[in-house]
């Protein structure tokens, strides 16, 4: 079975910028390193005669005509906003490293 370290799942974890405890650090790495296992049994599976898929998309897309219409109001679109500062919603700071 692959087996990821804590090391590893520490720096996933700082990739998707997730606060992990250390409880749960030894619990993904075991769930990820069963999801691994996994992989590799599919990784034995024959696909010989098996078409290659380009897309799973239909074959032409549907598109509805483009057709100009009225804007929502910027009052209605912030109606629902937790947090709204001239006309724009605010979100917090993402980017602070």
């Amino acid at each position: 079975m692959a087996s990821i370290t804590q090391k590893e799942v520490e720096y996933v974890a700082q990739l998707a910028r997730l606060d992990l405890t250390e409880a749960e650090k030894p619990l993904f790495a075991d769930q990820l390193s069963h999801i691994l296992s996994y992989v590799d049994q599919l990784q034995g599976v024959s696909t010989e005669g098996v078409p290659l898929t380009a897309s799973v998309a239909q074959e032409e897309p549907v598109l509805r005509e483009d057709t100009p219409r009225e804007c929502l109001p910027v009052e209605k679109a912030l109606a629902n906003a937790p947090e709204s500062h001239n006309g724009f919603f605010v979100v917090p700071n993402i980017l602070e490293k």
